[in-house]
């Protein structure tokens, strides 16, 4: 059904059928009425995508990410409906499943699809950003998010990471901590390495040194957060804290610790990352960073949109760093004194 056929069956002309559909107040309200009394009829419907494509624009973002089952995730995604929806965008949205030739079709399908502009977080097996170069020749922007390449020439938005970690272990290291391990998960990206990083240099700065050996890379499946509290579990002497770079990971890594007879944070104390629903849902609460997806997920759109309406520039902008904290709670006091009086490491 086109307008062509309502043009028709009305017996008025294409370009009075196209000025009523518009609700152009150069036709009458009678013949408006006529028009889309027909319309309803027929099952016409006003082909958005045409229209916008001879405005050289399909009024769409496109949206990449590792994963769908991750709290962050999902918070990064609503916080990016929320600005894309206000300014009248349509979301496509894809998933890598943390594997590189999916990424690159994701990319290439996007482009296609003539996005005017999109969103991306890196999978752990991601080596370059050629798949990406298509969209630069084009002019559409790219902003990357949380898993990102730290070259300089993307416009990227992050928390400190490397803060982040060094936060939590000295946070560790106030209540007591000398043997301290840090669970974490693919070294490749930058989330997790500049994490470690930050977790190194912590030790070092008090005095405690680095030992490669307690380090413990995993998957963030369950059954890897599992292997990783066992492998945690034959170290002698057991460690007295852990930096969990994750908070599903650590709610599963304290339900083992406990089955395995330990007590939190009395024998071990613990720092996950996320600040995840979960993380108040354990016994004990857990300490955690805080990480604030949906903002995260509204300056990305609102940066991309910006640039898209001309109102901003994003190739004036490379690193948006994003505020976190560490939020205190019960499994990682192992302190008799307590830190619930001290101020929180932001």
């Amino acid at each position: 059904m086109t307008i062509y056929d309502l043009a028709s069956a009305l017996n008025i002309s294409i370009a009075t059928v196209s000025r009523a559909l518009k609700d152009d107040p150069v036709v009458s309200k009678q013949t408006k009425k006529k028009i889309f009394d027909l319309a309803e009829q027929m099952g016409y419907r006003t082909n958005h995508f045409a229209r916008n494509l001879r405005n050289n624009q399909t009024n769409t973002i496109g949206v990449i990410v590792h994963e769908l089952k991750s709290n962050f995730i999902t918070s990064v995604l609503a916080g990016i409906e929320k600005v894309t929806a206000e300014a009248g965008y349509d979301l496509i949205i894809a998933h890598s499943s943390e594997n590189f030739t999916k990424e690159i079709a994701n990319a290439k399908n996007l482009f296609n699809k003539r996005v005017d502009g999109l969103i991306a977080s890196l999978s752990f097996e991601t080596t370059n950003l050629d798949h990406f170069k298509a969209f630069k020749n084009k002019g559409v922007p790219v902003i990357f998010f949380d898993r990102v390449e730290e070259t300089g020439t993307h416009t990227v938005v992050v928390i400190d990471n490397y803060k982040c970690g060094y936060d939590a272990t000295q946070h560790l290291i106030e209540q007591g901590c000398r043997k301290i391990v840090n669970v974490t998960s693919n070294p490749k990206r930058n989330v997790y390495a500049n994490r470690c990083k930050g977790y190194q240099d912590a030790l070092l700065d008090n005095g405690i040194p680095f030992d490669q050996n307690l380090v413990i890379i995993n998957d963030l499946s369950e059954k890897g957060a599992i292997e990783s509290a066992m492998q945690l579990l034959k170290m002698k002497p057991l460690p007295d804290g852990a930096f969990i770079t994750n908070d599903f990971v650590a709610a599963v890594c304290m339900r083992t610790f406990k089955e395995n007879g330990l007590k939190i944070p009395e024998d071990i104390a613990i720092v996950g990352f996320n600040n995840d629903a979960i993380s108040t849902l354990v016994e004990p609460a857990l300490t955690t960073i805080n990480y604030p997806g949906i903002h995260i997920g509204e300056v990305a759109a609102h940066n991309l949109i910006n640039h898209l309406k001309g109102i901003g520039n994003i190739e004036n902008t490379h690193t948006i760093i994003i505020r976190s904290n560490l939020v205190i709670r019960k499994s990682s006091l192992k302190n008799s004194n307590g830190c619930w009086n001290k101020k929180q490491i932001r």
